[in-house]
């Protein structure tokens, strides 16, 4: 083989790659946002928090830590539900259970039955974060990142532990913060 046809060889081995990886990627935009592994409702675009959209009963914060939210109108039996699913997840998260918190957004400012001193109580300061929460199911469970945006959600009348269990522990897996 001459030099000429080793070069144009070794060319179209690392340029076909790049051409058809790009050409695929283009011919098909939502191939790779539409299949996703998470078992949560991804929020697009994230909605974004600043610090006085929450104001949180006690000293917790949003910064630096995952946290687990249900936000809903009034506590009936569903949020008594919700309450206790979350802390199921919490605590069948083993070592990473000090990486998340749960709490509780009520609008009428009713409390749930189980006295449970871990749970944070909060409410919605902000009228756009109001708006935003509202596009989405009533009586959801929000999952916040350690930066403060809500990422994604779930609805509790048919919420599965384990699948949960298994995005939080692949966030956790990949994420440097919280």
């Amino acid at each position: 083989m001459t030099a000429k046809k080793e070069f144009w060889m070794l060319l179209a081995m690392f340029i076909l790659p790049i051409a058809f990886g790009t050409l695929f990627f283009y011919a098909n935009p939502n191939y790779f946002s539409e299949s996703t592994v998470n078992y949560g409702e991804l929020i697009r675009p994230v909605i974004a928090t600043e610090e006085n959209d929450i104001e949180i009963d006690g000293d917790a914060s949003l910064q630096g830590i995952w946290t687990m939210v249900y936000v809903s109108s009034r506590c009936d039996d569903a949020c008594e539900k919700a309450v206790e699913d979350m802390k199921t997840i919490r605590t069948l998260m083993n070592d990473d259970m000090r990486r998340i918190q749960r709490m509780i957004i009520i609008e009428d400012n009713s409390i749930p039955r189980s006295n449970d001193e871990s749970l944070i109580m909060a409410k919605v300061t902000s009228e756009k974060l109001t708006q935003n929460l509202k596009k989405y199911t009533e009586n959801a469970i929000y999952l916040i990142d350690p930066i403060g945006n809500i990422m994604l959600y779930y609805e509790p009348q048919n919420i599965d532990i384990r699948l949960v269990i298994k995005d939080l522990k692949r966030l956790f897996k990949y994420s440097r913060i919280g």
